[in-house]
C-alpha cells in the first residue's frame, strides 16, 4: 500500500459488522477503531488521525448523511466509505455525490472491500504528501531555489513575477534539464493558488488510455479493471495548478479533450454522462518545437495557441555559464548536507573544467556531476579526478559518413539509418549504457530514444558501475 499501512475508523451500531470488518482489516496490517454512534465517531475524528472512515448510513440518533457532513467539516480530505444495505443503494449514491469516496453493500465481498479500502487510503496518503510537498515547496522552491544571476535567468524570473497572479495558460520551452518544472512551481507558488494543489503530469510516460483515465478519472465499470470509481488529476488540481511535462507527446485524442477542458473549464469522466466543472490553471512544458509539430500535423494548432498564451523560453546552461559557480556551490551544499559530510568545495581546476564543458544535459547534468563529486570525495577539495570522463574529455569520436563503404544499392534512408544506429551506440557507450543520460545528451525524450533503440535492434549492455571510491 504505502510506507505505512493506515488507520481506519468504523462507525456502525452493529457489533457483528464492526468485528467482521476489524478482523479483515487487521489481517491486512491496518489499525482500527470503532464507534457505535455518529456523534462518537465525529468526536474520535476530532481527537485522532485516521486515513479512512467506514460509515454506516443507518445509525441511531443522527443520520449517516448528517454524520458525513460533520466529518467533512472536521477533516475535508478524510475519505469516507459508506456501508449500506442492498436496498439503500440510492442513498449511497447520494452520499457519493456529496463527497464520500465510495460505498460497499452488505453482504460484501472481502476482496472488493479491501480494494476500496486500499484505494481510499492511498488517496488520503497522497493528499497528505501533497500538503507536505506544498509546505516544502514554499520553503525550497521559491525564487531562492532558482539559482542564477545572469541576465537571461533574471529576465525569466521577472516574467514569472508578472504572470503568476493571472490564470492564463503558460507554455515553458527549453531543453531537457533546464528546470521547466522548477519554473512551473515558482509560478504556482507566487500565484493566489499557492495553497492549493500543484499536480505534475508526465505526459510522455503513459499510454493513451491510462493517461486519459489518470487525467479525467473514471466511474466504476467504465472498463474491465475499473472495479471502483477514481478521481482524475484535474479534479485533484481543482482551484490549483496542473503541469504537463512533455506536452508534445500527448496523443491526438487526448489533445482534443485537453482543448475542451481549457475552453469550457469542464470535462467528463470515463464512463460518465455528467460534465464536471473545474477551475485549474494549466502550465505546459516541452523540449521540442511545438510549432514544428503543428506544421507537421502532429499537434493541434488550436490547442497550441490555447497553451501558448504566455511563452517562457528557458536558456540552456551553456548560454548562462556565469551561473555555473553559483549552481555548483548550491548543489555542493545540498549534497554535503544530504550525505552528512563536512562542507567541501570544487578546486579551481575542476571548476574551470565545469565552466568549459558544453552541458548537453543542462542544470540536471551539472547537479548529477556535483553529487557524484561530493559522494566520491574523501576530503574538503573536490578535484578534477572526481569528474566524469564525459566532462573532462567531452569530445565523442562519432562515426562519420566517410567511414561508410557506400554501394550503389545503398539508399539515402539506408545510409542515414546505419549512421543513426552507430551514433546512438557510441553515445550509449559514452554514457555507460545509461539510456537516461544518453537521452539527456541527445536532448530528446527518453521515450524517443527507447523507440529508436528498439527500431535499430540495439542490445543494451549492463550499465557500467561508477568508479570505486579512492582509498587514501
Amino acid at each position: 500500500m504505502s510506507k505505512r499501512k493506515g488507520s481506519v475508523l468504523i462507525i456502525d451500531d452493529d457489533e457483528a459488522i464492526q468485528e467482521s470488518i476489524e478482523f479483515l482489516l487487521r489481517s491486512e496490517g491496518l489499525s482500527t477503531d470503532t464507534a457505535g454512534t455518529g456523534e462518537e465517531g465525529v468526536r474520535q475524528v476530532e481527537e485522532n488521525h485516521y486515513d479512512l472512515v467506514m460509515l454506516d448510513l443507518m445509525l441511531p440518533g443522527k443520520s449517516g448523511m448528517d454524520v458525513l457532513k460533520d466529518l467533512q467539516r472536521v477533516d475535508p480530505t478524510l475519505p469516507v466509505v459508506i456501508i449500506t444495505a442492498i436496498g439503500a443503494l440510492e442513498t449511497a449514491v447520494s452520499a457519493i455525490k456529496q463527497g464520500s469516496f465510495d460505498y460497499i453493500a452488505k453482504p460484501w465481498n472481502n476482496e472488493k472491500l479491501l480494494v476500496i479500502v486500499t484505494n481510499a487510503i492511498k488517496q488520503r496518503q497522497l493528499t497528505s504528501e501533497n500538503q507536505q510537498l506544498r509546505r516544502a515547496l514554499k520553503e525550497r522552491f521559491g525564487y531562492s531555489n532558482i539559482i542564477g544571476k545572469s541576465e537571461k535567468i533574471l529576465r525569466v524570473l521577472d516574467l514569472v513575477t508578472q504572470i503568476a497572479p493571472s490564470r492564463s495558460t503558460v507554455l515553458i520551452q527549453g531543453e531537457s534539464g533546464t528546470g521547466k518544472e522548477l519554473i512551473a512551481k515558482a509560478i504556482h507558488l507566487k500565484s493566489p493558488r499557492a495553497d492549493k494543489a500543484f499536480v505534475p503530469v508526465n505526459s510522455g510516460s503513459m499510454p493513451v488510455d491510462l493517461l486519459e483515465s489518470t487525467l479525467f478519472g473514471h466511474l466504476r465499470g467504465a472498463f474491465t479493471s475499473a472495479i471502483s470509481a477514481k478521481k482524475g488529476l484535474f479534479e485533484v488540481a481543482d482551484q490549483g495548478t496542473i503541469f504537463f511535462d512533455e506536452i508534445g507527446t500527448v496523443s491526438p485524442e487526448t489533445q482534443a479533450k485537453l482543448l475542451r477542458v481549457i475552453q469550457e473549464r469542464e470535462f467528463m469522466k470515463l464512463g460518465g454522462v455528467e460534465n464536471i466543472k473545474v477551475d485549474v490553471r494549466i502550465i505546459a512544458a516541452t523540449n521540442v518545437d511545438l510549432k514544428s509539430l503543428v506544421d507537421d500535423g502532429r499537434f493541434r494548432e488550436d490547442l497550441y495557441y490555447r497553451l501558448n498564451v504566455i511563452n517562457i523560453q528557458l536558456p540552456p546552461l551553456r548560454e548562462r555559464k556565469e551561473d555555473i559557480p553559483q549552481l555548483v556551490e548550491f548543489f555542493t551544499r545540498k549534497y554535503c548536507d544530504e550525505n552528512a559530510k563536512p562542507l567541501c568545495r570544487f578546486s579551481s581546476e575542476a571548476l574551470k573544467v565545469l565552466m568549459d564543458y558544453h552541458w548537453p544535459g543542462n542544470v540536471r547534468e551539472l547537479e548529477n556531476v556535483v553529487e557524484r563529486g561530493v559522494v566520491l570525495s574523501q576530503d574538503e577539495i573536490i578535484g578534477r579526478d572526481l569528474l566524469p570522463e564525459a566532462v573532462t574529455t567531452p569530445s565523442l569520436r562519432f562515426a562519420t559518413l566517410s567511414s561508410f563503404s557506400l554501394s550503389k544499392e545503398s539508399s539515402l534512408f539506408d545510409i542515414l539509418d546505419t549512421f543513426e544506429r552507430r551514433v546512438i551506440i557510441e553515445m550509449l557507450e559514452q554514457a555507460g549504457w545509461s539510456q537516461t543520460e544518453a537521452a539527456d545528451s541527445f536532448r530528446i525524450p527518453l521515450s524517443t530514444l527507447n523507440q529508436k533503440i528498439k527500431r535499430h535492434g540495439i542490445e543494451i549492455k549492463k550499465k557500467r558501475e561508477r568508479p570505486p571510491v579512492p582509498v587514501k
